[in-house]
């Protein structure tokens, strides 16, 4: 079984959330679950061509050969799945400062989450941003 490490750059069968297909695409570890009678899952987050429009948390990564991309590209911290590592292949890594940014952009989506369950408005609208810290270059 091929052995994943968070923050590895993987191609898997990525879901779209607005049709019944898969397409294998680029996408970021951000958790493994491991556990003794279940398949090991990956968490991942989507990575998208750089010429797509911008979502709020999109992260631009900063290093294209160490990530395994050719394109210019963005982890959009928005979409996540879950993927079993058996369906995945390592390709890459994400820049220590691409992490940061994308961590980041984690908890931002998750703090909304926790202040939605608390009864205030957390979703996010196009036009809304995310308040990252600097990116590279």
């Amino acid at each position: 079984m091929p052995d994943f490490e968070i923050w590895d750059v993987v191609k898997v069968p990525f879901p779209y959330t607005n049709r019944p297909v898969q397409q294998r695409r680029p996408a970021v570890v951000i958790a493994i679950y491991e556990a003794p009678t279940a398949p090991r899952v990956l968490w991942v987050l989507m990575v998208t061509s750089a010429v797509n429009r911008g979502w709020p948390g999109d992260v631009a990564i900063s290093d294209l050969k160490m990530a395994g991309l050719p394109v210019p590209s963005l982890v959009r911290s928005a979409k996540i799945a879950t993927i079993e590592a058996l369906d995945a292949e390592c390709i890459g890594h994400l820049p220590a400062a691409d992490c940061a940014i994308v961590s980041a952009a984690l908890r931002q989506w998750l703090a909304k989450a926790t202040l939605t369950r608390l009864g205030r408005p957390g979703a996010v609208r196009d036009g809304d941003q995310l308040d990252l810290p600097d990116q590279l270059g």
